[in-house]
């Protein structure tokens, strides 16, 4: 009965001993096959980036280019340059007084002042009797022509760069056969001074606003910059 147990007992241990020996190979056949899948990748990508060459840069038969580059999905977008040299091309452009008549010492800064709901003027307000005409500050294109709750009949006029945007608001009326997508030159008529939108029927007036616009080019939002040292020089 014993040399029985015995027989049985030996029998367990086998089998085992031969369970743990055939997870152990086939966790060392995983590892050796995922490594092996990896280094072909890894293979892959170099054969796919070292043959790439920057601009400029010629690749000779018969050997690998001499730089690569990162592939296109880990590209990063160059951040747009400071405020303050946007603002120095905006003073080398010259921009035109807006609004017909007016000069450069009637203008005041409201760039900073605040209005409701806690938000920031972002522009100044020009003011100007009803149907003052509104001329184009600078060359471009005219972006959107846009009705708004606020700000009424408004034009958004980009620069030739598509760098700036100038937004014209409060509007009277828009200038005959004025439409989207239009090529403007500085001082063409734009429109006239109104009161539409949010602003007082007895102080018409032109707000104007520039923005630099981002890199998605929409014309509806963008980095404010104040009008009023541009203008009042």
């Amino acid at each position: 009965m014993r040399r029985i147990d015995r027989r049985r007992v030996e029998r367990f241990r086998r089998r085992v001993i031969g369970t743990g020996l055939s997870f152990t190979l086939g966790a060392l056949v995983a590892t050796l096959l995922i490594a092996r899948q990896n280094d072909m990748a890894n293979l892959d990508v170099h054969l796919h980036t070292d043959h790439v060459s920057e601009p400029g840069s010629v690749a000779t038969a018969g050997s690998a280019a001499s730089s690569t580059v990162a592939p296109r999905s880990l590209a990063i977008e160059a951040a747009p340059p400071p405020m303050s040299e946007a603002i120095a091309t905006l003073t080398r452009r010259d921009l035109m007084m807006p609004v017909e008549g007016v000069t450069s010492n009637a203008l005041e800064d409201t760039f900073n002042d605040a209005r409701s709901i806690g938000r920031r003027h972002d522009a100044i307000d020009i003011m100007a009797p009803r149907g003052t005409e509104v001329h184009a500050v600078d060359d471009g294109t005219v972006a959107k022509l846009f009705t708004s709750k606020a700000g009424g009949l408004t034009i958004y006029q980009f620069d030739p760069a598509e760098t700036f945007s100038y937004y014209y608001a409060h509007l009277d009326r828009y200038a005959t056969g004025l439409s989207e997508h239009q090529s403007v030159r500085r001082g063409q008529l734009l429109g006239y001074v109104g009161s539409s939108g949010n602003a007082s029927a007895h102080a018409p007036h032109l707000h104007f606003a520039i923005a630099r616009l981002g890199t998605d080019r929409a014309w509806w939002k963008g980095d404010p910059i104040n009008p009023y040292p541009l203008l009042a020089k």
